[in-house]
């Protein structure tokens, strides 16, 4: 290129050749990572087997169906079996969020159920061992792995490697808040490349929030097929009638591309979303979110089992904890609040005090410093807080007393943050929809930043957490709390 020559927004053939060998990039490593959980998968399962059968294989039985070697491997078969029919390694769901986590363990426990059928049925005595030690010791061995590489691909992401390339196509609005959402969350794996707009044209003339835009709205199949984007992101705009969607999903037929449709109407997701077929008319179908019933009950056992055994696991370290708050100011060591929880009801909360005592009536006096998003009152530096309140806060240390708020069952491990009252009072209608369920120790607002987060993030993920509950979230956020705690972010 020669000094001032103009470089056009659009992409050249070079570029466009460019585009389409990272849309094959793209699919290698999609390809490669499949493989690298199938493997994990298979080694794992192969590793628990042969551990137990090398340990009980010398109690073999007289009769051939009870011999280890038949059931050993009878339950590989089983778990790899039932891992391929629920789809398990299905590329739309490795590395992307709950659902992953939610048909591994539906497989696991369709091998369950499946080995115990076939125990019953040939009158085996050593079933139990596969049943009780086996499967069991498989899902804690593949979460891990699975978490290992997430954690790794993730890794990529941020670093701009292993990501989709997206052609994004609506009104340049929505496709503004979908390329914010997309850098703002690269472990997502999609990076938008290129727009296409109603008219070809963009706000800033050929782009969208630096983004090119390569064409109107009537040539995004031409685009995907010549530049080998591995996702179309259709985004609310109204061109997109349903006969030009259908026309647009049958154009893209044969290409590897994926066409994503963002929904209009409501940001609802995970199980509560069907889709029906209703007078040949698909139908976007939205359940009711479950405050009650079967698996709530399930949910209210988990957090009194689990705050019992976090309990008497955490007991030396709540000990030595309450002793050093003692030590290093005036006061107890515990410190309790009136807080607002499922359904309006106040209950006292418990936490290690990391404030001076009197801290409360100081607080009028720092308002002009309030540092905190929307109705939240916090200060990067306090001066309230002590010297060993300081440590606390960042590793979540003084919420541990708030276990006995979840066994008695004012709170939940997962959950909304508890609101003070005086919030409570200045809720809206929506955000009042917080309290439709008991506040938690940890949630979606403690591993996405907490006090870093903005109040209509902080308030959105509550949200989001009461609409789409689901017992494989509550579990993949417990995991989550580990490293959030560890790091420490937006803990102040």
């Amino acid at each position: 290129m020669q000094q001032g020559e103009l470089v056009s927004p659009f992409p050249s053939a070079r570029d466009r050749l460019d585009s389409a060998a990272i849309g094959r990039t793209a699919s290698d490593w999609e390809q490669r990572y499949r493989r690298a959980v199938i493997a994990s998968d298979t080694v794992a399962t192969a590793f628990v087997v042969a551990a137990i059968g090398g340990f009980f294989g010398a109690r073999q039985a007289a009769n051939w169906h009870e011999r280890w070697g038949i059931l050993a491997f009878g339950t590989e078969l089983l778990v790899l079996g039932a891992l391929a029919v629920n789809r398990s390694w299905a590329p739309a769901v490795l590395g992307q969020g709950a659902e992953e986590f939610r048909r591994l363990g539906r497989s696991l426990f369709t091998a369950t159920i499946v080995l115990a059928l076939g125990g019953i049925a040939l009158t085996s005595h050593n079933i139990k061992l596969w049943i009780f030690v086996a499967i069991p010791a498989i899902a804690l061995i593949t979460m891990t792995t699975r978490y290992l590489l997430r954690l790794w691909l993730h890794n990529q992401r941020k670093e701009g490697r292993c990501l989709r390339p997206v052609l994004a196509a609506g009104s340049p609005a929505t496709l503004r808040d979908l390329i914010s959402r997309t850098r703002k969350f690269p472990h997502l794996g999609w990076r938008v490349d290129a727009v296409c707009t109603t008219d070809g044209l963009g706000p800033e003339g050929d782009q969208v929030d630096g983004v090119p835009v390569v064409g109107p709205l009537a040539e995004v199949a031409n685009h995907v097929r010549r530049d080998g984007y591995r996702v179309v992101a259709v985004t609310p705009d109204p061109h997109w009638s349903p006969d030009r969607l259908q026309r647009l999903a049958w154009n893209l037929e044969g290409s590897e591309a994926e066409m994503v449709v963002a929904p209009v109407l409501m940001e609802v997701a995970g199980p509560r979303l069907h889709i029906d077929a209703v007078l040949g008319i698909p139908l976007l179908r939205v359940s009711m979110p479950t405050f009650t019933g079967g698996r709530r009950a399930i949910k209210g056992v988990v957090d009194r089992v689990g705050a019992a055994i976090l309990l008497m696991l955490f007991a030396p370290l709540m000990l030595i904890v309450g002793l050093l708050v003692l030590a290093d100011s005036r006061g107890g060591a515990l410190y309790s609040q009136r807080r607002v929880g499922k359904d309006g009801r106040e209950f006292t909360i418990l936490k290690f005090r990391t404030m001076v005592v009197g801290a409360d009536r100081a607080r009028a006096a720092l308002a002009d410093r309030n540092e905190g998003a929307g109705l939240l009152f916090k200060l990067r530096r306090d001066p309230r807080v002590t010297r060993v309140g300081a440590v606390l806060r960042r590793y979540s240390l003084d919420e541990l007393p708030q276990l006995f708020n979840v066994l008695t069952g004012s709170m939940s491990l997962v959950g909304p943050r508890p609101p003070l009252p005086e919030e409570c009072a200045a809720y809206g209608p929506d955000v009042r929809r917080r309290l439709l369920v008991k506040p938690g120790l940890t949630g979606l607002w403690q591993i996405s930043g907490r006090s870093d987060l903005s109040w209509e993030e902080a308030v959105r993920l509550d949200l989001r957490y009461v609409e789409d509950w689901s017992l494989a979230l509550d579990t993949v956020i417990l995991w989550k709390t580990l490293r959030a705690v560890l790091y420490g972010q937006g803990a102040y």
